[in-house]
């Protein structure tokens, strides 16, 4: 399995980072990508990657972006600073980076402006888009459309879309990325309904840890926090539903992973 949403530099990982990467190794996780939210976070995303790169070959990539939660504190030089982080062999992709009307950390004016910019920067640099949205598809989407087929891909990062939304998505060749919302029979309900409509070649699977525990982890873990160690629930969670192997579902959502992240095959 390979865990293409982890927020590894999260100060929940403090004090046992390095135990955290040993678990996920013996549950079966072959690679892990760490989201950069930030240009702060982005810088740390790469460090952790560089740091673990002796004790864990090959286990760890990252993505550098600005969250739209973070619009609103951009520097003049972020696009620069960006660019410079993504010449890191690491650096697989520009994100997470979107629109998010729910809460409005940032303005939405701002936000737009900051996701605009950096699509651009994707087509520039030619590099995969790891993309965040809630409440805003429709100025999200437009944003996006004419960038489709000048971006080498775009990964709808912890997708909990509506059926239109997904179709939408899937009708331009964009991956999905599936987490532990899956697991949750109550908020989860819609995207459990649909779950089914999802292509197993667009289909990637993501904990987005610290984030969206399963809640169909039993024993229940005495930690609220989510780990890259239970993909496996999301991978089962998607297979009950669809009626898929396992195997199949990871052995697809693997293939997907190296593909759009340009992963270094086993």
């Amino acid at each position: 399995m390979i865990d293409i949403g982890v927020n590894l530099t999260n100060q929940r990982f403090d004090k046992d980072r390095e135990e955290v990467l040993i678990r996920a190794q013996q549950a079966n996780i072959n690679h892990l990508i760490i989201t950069g939210t930030s240009v702060a976070e982005s810088e740390k995303a790469l460090a952790l990657c560089q740091q673990y790169h002796n004790d864990f070959p090959n286990y760890l990539s990252c993505t550098a972006g600005v969250h739209p939660h973070d619009a609103d504190h951009v520097t003049e030089s972020y696009l620069e600073e960006l660019a410079n982080l993504a010449k890191f062999d690491h650096v697989k992709a520009i994100g997470e980076c979107g629109l998010d009307f729910n809460r409005n950390f940032s303005a939405p004016k701002q936000q737009q402006k900051v996701f605009q910019q950096q699509v651009k920067l994707a087509e520039q640099l030619s590099m995969p888009l790891f993309l965040h949205q809630r409440d805003a598809f429709e100025p999200w989407f437009a944003i996006l459309k004419p960038y489709i087929d000048r971006v080498p891909a775009m990964i709808s990062h912890c997708f909990t879309g509506s059926r239109e939304e997904l179709e939408k998505c899937i009708s331009v060749g964009m991956y999905i990325g599936i987490t532990g919302w899956l697991c949750d029979e109550r908020r989860g309900k819609e995207l459990r309904d649909i779950i089914s409509l999802i292509p197993l070649d667009r289909l990637l699977i993501e904990t987005d840890a610290p984030y969206l525990t399963p809640r169909t982890i039993r024993p229940r873990p005495k930690s609220s926090r989510n780990e890259p160690s239970y993909l496996s629930y999301v991978l089962t969670e998607i297979a009950s539903i669809t009626g898929k192997e396992v195997d199949e579902i990871e052995s697809c959502t693997n293939k997907n992973a190296r593909k759009v992240f340009e992963l270094c095959p086993m």
